[in-house]
């Protein structure tokens, strides 16, 4: 999953970069209003991370009411200093998914991302299972058969991804957008290298293959 994070404060910003890596997530910083609002309403992302008070023509709430009138639906979860009620009602009834006033634990933080992350239909699940492959997305944990397989975080990155769109052709370049973070240094056969160790793992050692190539495209996984 790929998560947005528009914070001016650097310290706070490089710590939740470093929480949610450590999760597995792709993540993107953007230190000011304009250059975050650029970034939320141009590039795909599962969730965004927004302080409400950064600098720019564009503050936080003002980003959210964006990507709402532009039709971008992507979860957002808003940070504050600003704790009223007529505060966070501001700033739900502006757009925003969650509200989270500062200092907050970055454990709870972490659990509010999940939790948006669940609601959509196709992401409800903590276990997503492919055929006899199965990954817990809670523990971090993968099987196939009866057999426990061991992954970097971004091979599981890409497994999650391929997973949580099963049966869609997704192109290299919306598998890079979803899985890497915006600044990573990106060969053009960096995908394929990954498809390559995770066939390793989860097709080669069986009978039925999971990840399919769709020529000229990019990939598909699927039972069939």
């Amino acid at each position: 999953m790929r998560v947005l994070i528009v914070e001016d404060e650097h310290k706070i910003a490089r710590a939740l970069k470093k929480a949610l890596e450590q999760e597995s997530y792709a993540v993107d910083i953007s230190y000011d209003g304009d250059h975050g609002y650029a970034m939320a309403t141009t590039e795909p992302y599962d969730v965004a991370i927004i302080d409400r008070m950064i600098p720019g023509e564009y503050n936080g709430l003002a980003i959210v009411k964006a990507m709402r009138e532009a039709k971008i639906h992507t979860p957002v979860i808003l940070l504050t200093a600003m704790s009223s009620v007529h505060d966070r009602a501001e700033g739900l009834d502006g757009g925003a998914d969650d509200y989270l006033v500062k200092p907050f634990a970055l454990e709870e933080l972490l659990a509010r991302v999940r939790a948006l992350l669940r609601r959509p239909a196709e992401q409800q699940a903590n276990i997503l299972t492919v055929g006899d492959l199965s990954m817990d997305t809670v523990n971090y944990s993968v099987k196939r058969a009866s057999d426990t397989i061991r992954l970097t975080s971004k091979e599981f990155a890409l497994l999650e991804f391929l997973l949580r769109n099963q049966g869609r052709p997704l192109s290299k370049d919306v598998i890079i957008s979803h899985v890497w973070d915006y600044d990573a240094d990106i060969l053009p056969n960096t995908v394929e290298v990954y498809i390559k160790y995770l066939r390793n793992k989860i097709d080669i050692p069986y009978k039925t293959k999971l990840i399919h190539t769709i020529r000229g495209f990019g990939y598909k996984l699927e039972t069939s």
